[in-house]
């Protein structure tokens, strides 16, 4: 069982940044597929990073892709969003997921079993 806890969000003017954490307990390896999602009022969640434990570069979706980093830190467990010239359009819930799957899968359409309870992100112009 892998429970998943985020932290970091919070509030930031256009322009700033934000760091997001999310700290892993349980089994992690490098069949582990790891995302950041978000979900604003009235929106469709979206997958805005992911990566998967055995290597492979980092993804990115067209409206992060430039100004969000997706990092892991393996001897801590904890899977991080670099967030910088933040847009009032990245104002959502940020959540992050993981899935134990394997490469192919994690690069095209994985189903994550494993959720944060989501942080808020809220940009201001």
């Amino acid at each position: 069982q892998l429970q998943l806890v985020e932290s970091g969000g919070g509030s930031a003017q256009a322009g700033g940044s934000l760091t997001l954490s999310c700290a892993a307990s349980g089994l992690i390896n490098s069949w582990v597929c790891m995302g950041w999602f978000r979900q604003a009022p009235g929106k469709e969640r979206e997958r805005v990073a992911f990566i998967h434990g055995s290597g492979g570069a980092p993804t990115y979706a067209d409206s992060v892709k430039g100004r969000f980093t997706i990092s892991q830190d393996n001897a801590k467990n904890t899977l991080y969003l670099q967030m910088s010239s933040l847009k009032p359009e990245d104002t959502a819930v940020y959540y992050c997921a993981a899935a134990y799957t394997n490469f192919a899968t994690c690069y095209s359409k994985p189903t994550y079993d494993y959720w944060g309870q989501g942080t808020q992100v809220t940009v201001s112009s």
